[in-house]
């Protein structure tokens, strides 16, 4: 990924993740990403029980391949899927949109 997509992309998931999680309840949730190689990973954090520190839980990786952004869910046993129902496409933000809607149930439940 070259430094300009990453810098959008950045910029894509900090709007996301500032506006997706209300400010009232940031202190029981909050939404996170991270960006790796051709893969961006939006986490999902909660505060462990008894403990200060917060636990992440991977809710979806978009990766990029051939140009185009697939969609991927993890599993219990922290294996990625990739989700065929969801057509690799050129556009990232298409992309988000329909994590965000998620109609299958696999990463807001």
């Amino acid at each position: 990924m070259d430094p300009f997509t990453k810098k959008r992309l950045t910029k894509i998931m900090t709007d996301y993740v500032e506006q997706k999680v209300p400010k009232h309840v940031r202190d029981q949730m909050r939404l996170n990403f991270k960006i790796r190689g051709n893969n961006v990973t939006l986490v999902e954090e909660r505060p462990a029980f008894r403990s200060e520190q917060w636990v992440e839980l991977d809710r979806a990786q978009f990766r990029l391949d051939e140009n185009k952004w697939k969609v991927y869910w993890r599993d219990s046993r922290n294996k990625w899927h990739w989700i065929e129902e969801i057509a690799p496409d050129e556009d990232f933000e298409k992309q988000l949109r329909i994590v965000d809607q998620d109609q299958t149930g696999l990463f807001w439940g």
